[in-house]
């Protein structure tokens, strides 16, 4: 089954990550762009850094930070449960002016070095012993 269309919104901004992205990092950066878990995610340095899912924003933030920031209007955790601390979704509301978007961009990207990089699940190989 194909994928949906994205959205005017979720292409708008995808373009408004990719500008972010090239301003603050510049166009030799590792970043990579890729589907993930239903959202159009953004990979700085092999890591998930900033993601688009319809209208709203996911930022990667340092997780000891992660009941501080849950506190923010129109922020959301990834996983009410707890079990992904530290990825937030960002309303429209929470990053309406230029000040808000700038900020979950530039602190995004400050926690990315600092992030831990998930390596990729391959196939399972099964051994055979003779």
């Amino acid at each position: 089954m194909p994928a949906r269309p994205l959205s005017d919104d979720s292409l708008q901004l995808i373009a408004a990550v990719q500008n972010a992205l090239a301003e603050h990092l510049g166009a030799d950066a590792d970043v990579q762009e890729r589907a993930l878990f239903g959202s159009h995610a953004f990979m700085v340095n092999g890591k998930l850094c900033l993601a688009i899912k319809g209208d709203e924003l996911l930022v990667r933030l340092p997780p000891p930070q992660h009941d501080l920031v849950a506190e923010t209007p129109g922020l959301r955790a990834l996983d009410p449960r707890g079990g992904m601390a530290g990825y937030f979704w960002v309303s429209p509301a929470a990053y309406a002016t230029r000040a808000q978007w700038q900020h979950w961009i530039k602190a995004a990207l400050a926690y990315n070095p600092q992030a831990r990089a998930t390596p990729r699940r391959g196939p399972t190989r099964q051994s055979h012993k003779p």
